[in-house]
């Protein structure tokens, strides 16, 4: 049984050495939207979301969605929307030093802005804000503000570890109202 639940390198199921079976929400296992696929048409605005920042290869994008999602797409997704967006006027691309490289086009703009207007949340394909990405999003942020603190001072570290900490309890809390 003990064997089972962990891997040869002493690593939980999820193949780290801690969290939740599956990896949790970097890892998948906690349910839709914490990882896995994406549903069809969330990568067009992916990809116009990172592109309206400025021009790209396909390969920065690939790693721009993942390390701003926390999920990795294949090039097999990536790609031919890329294709399509181009063959939509969305995008135009061109050959620099052997990268294709691609740009957002007024077309591409109105198209994100009017999907931004509409309320849309890039990551849900129904046009309603998925809850899990917003609590995603809200632990990446938490996560950038603590390790924004490296240079503190021990007093200032003392008093963002204790609100991390009441953060942490409350979360359980929550959870365990929620299942009683």
């Amino acid at each position: 049984m003990m064997r089972r639940a962990f891997s040869r390198h002493g690593h939980g199921r999820g193949g780290r050495p801690w969290g939740p079976p599956g990896g949790g929400p970097w890892g998948g296992g906690w349910g839709p939207g914490w990882g896995g696929r994406q549903r069809r048409g969330d990568v067009k605005y992916l990809v116009l979301e990172m592109l309206a920042e400025g021009p790209k290869h396909g390969y920065e994008i690939i790693r721009w969605i993942e390390e701003r999602r926390g999920v990795r797409p294949s090039a097999g997704s990536v790609y031919p929307t890329l294709q399509l967006l181009e063959d939509g006027s969305y995008v135009t691309s061109e050959q620099i030093e052997g990268k294709r490289v691609y740009t957002i086009t007024e077309s591409g703009r109105e198209l994100l802005t009017n999907r931004a207007s509409e309320g849309a949340d890039p990551d849900d394909g129904d046009g309603e804000p998925d809850p899990r990405h917003r609590l995603k999003e809200a632990a990446f942020k938490l996560g950038a503000a603590v390790m924004s603190a490296r240079g503190a001072d021990d007093a200032t570290l003392d008093r963002i570890r204790a609100v991390v900490d009441r953060a942490r309890k409350e979360i359980y809390a929550i959870l365990a109202a929620d299942e009683g």
